[in-house]
């Protein structure tokens, strides 16, 4: 594992353990020699992990569609920062450059960022893992309806075990690097169980 992909608010939320929790993992990450992929903002969580990153020696890559980019939120102050023309083109290419994936507590859009990577895992469309950082305990209810999804039989267990989760950014960083490439296909999971 080389890259991360991390997944985050553009504000920086109400508690201040987010944005700590933001310091923490950008730091883990540049000592660890873990390049950063993210949405190339300045504000929020996306702005504090990546200045962490960068503070402490490591690699920062952002992928910024030019329209925010003329709202002037991007961080002009990264190693790379890619210029993209829309939202697909940003989540394909921080898809491609990363070895891993890692969401940090945000609004829709990460909830949405999230959600597609863990399908495409689900689909097999990628074997890279996926964690949550459970800041705070920010996504207990999210991580209940999963349970509760899986209860009704619209998600298999054996895909929900595939996202990891921590409340510890070297925790979880050392789950994603443990965690085995391993290929669980929707469909053979199902044909598995009749």
């Amino acid at each position: 594992m080389k890259s991360v992909c991390v997944y985050c608010g553009s504000s920086p939320g109400f508690r201040p353990e987010y944005a700590e929790a933001a310091r923490a993992l950008g730091q883990t990450m540049a000592e660890q020699g873990l390049a950063l992929v993210y949405g190339g903002g300045k504000v929020g969580l996306m702005g504090i992990v990546a200045d962490s990153v960068m503070a402490h020696g490591g690699t920062a890559i952002g992928v910024i569609p030019d329209a925010l980019m003329q709202k002037e939120v991007g961080h002009r102050g990264l190693t790379e920062l890619h210029v993209v023309r829309n939202m697909h083109e940003r989540k394909q290419m921080m898809a491609d450059r990363a070895d891993a994936f890692i969401a940090m507590p945000g609004g829709v859009g990460t909830f949405e960022e999230l959600f597609e990577t863990f399908t495409w895992a689900q689909l097999g469309y990628h074997d890279k893992p996926v964690g949550l950082l459970n800041v705070s305990g920010f996504y207990d209810g999210m991580l209940a309806f999963l349970h509760h999804a899986v209860g009704e039989g619209f998600l298999k267990q054996v895909h929900a075990d595939m996202l990891h989760v921590s409340a510890s950014p070297q925790e979880l960083l050392g789950q994603l690097a443990a965690a085995p490439r391993v290929h669980v296909d929707k469909w053979q999971a199902a044909r598995d169980k009749t």
